[in-house]
């Protein structure tokens, strides 16, 4: 496949890259500045000509970007672009998302966002819900957005992890996580056999 990756310097995105390229997928791997990552091209995936430019012929887009801490309304300007683009395009997307509305098992439908989150992660959080409804607005582009579980942080490839819909996977133990290498094992499954369409999906172990 040929695959573009925006956010590929990134925590999730360079583990994307490294997935993909395992896999031997044709990969394009994009940072909006490139200067310390000449493997990568340069595009910021918020500017809609960008992302034309880099998803024209390819067959599907995973977008991976995490914006500055401050600037976390920039996911939702991204999120708009980036349609836009593939609208034009007609590319398949991937969304790496956030965990904020996914409802918190055993609670009748409480999602994870809680008033009482600390503002620096309220902010994310909320940022991450409205990515979301950008994302279910959309009608034109066949979009899948996953969102992680309460806890992603670099780690191992197992290969392996649950699949759910809307509720926070968790183990025995009440835990809810999975390693971003993981992550990127569940993107490509998904790029490779499309299972969701127009649709939030979760992983965790």
């Amino acid at each position: 496949m040929k695959i573009t990756v925006f956010g590929a310097a990134g925590g999730v995105g360079s583990r994307v890259l490294t997935e993909a390229l395992s896999r031997g997928h044709a990969v394009t791997g994009v940072t909006r500045e490139n200067s310390r990552f000449p493997e990568l091209r340069q595009g910021d995936a918020a500017n809609i000509d960008d992302v034309v430019r880099l998803s024209a012929g390819q067959d599907v887009v995973i977008s991976a970007t995490r914006p500055a801490p401050g600037r976390e309304a920039d996911l939702v300007v991204t999120a708009k672009a980036v349609l836009a683009g593939l609208a034009e395009t007609g590319v398949r997307l991937l969304v790496v998302g956030g965990a904020s509305s996914l409802t918190v098992p055993g609670t009748g439908g409480t999602v994870l966002d809680d008033p009482n989150l600390p503002p620096e992660i309220r902010a994310i959080a909320e940022a991450c819900t409205a990515q979301l409804a950008v994302c279910q607005a959309e009608t034109v582009v066949d979009w899948a957005y996953l969102s992680p579980p309460a806890l992603l942080e670099p780690g191992v490839r197992t290969g392996s992890y649950r699949l759910g819909r809307d509720e926070l996977i968790v183990d025995a133990d009440g835990n809810s996580a999975i390693s971003m290498e993981d992550l990127a094992v569940a993107l490509l499954d998904e790029a490779e056999r499309p299972r969701h369409h127009r649709a939030r999906f979760t992983v965790g172990y």
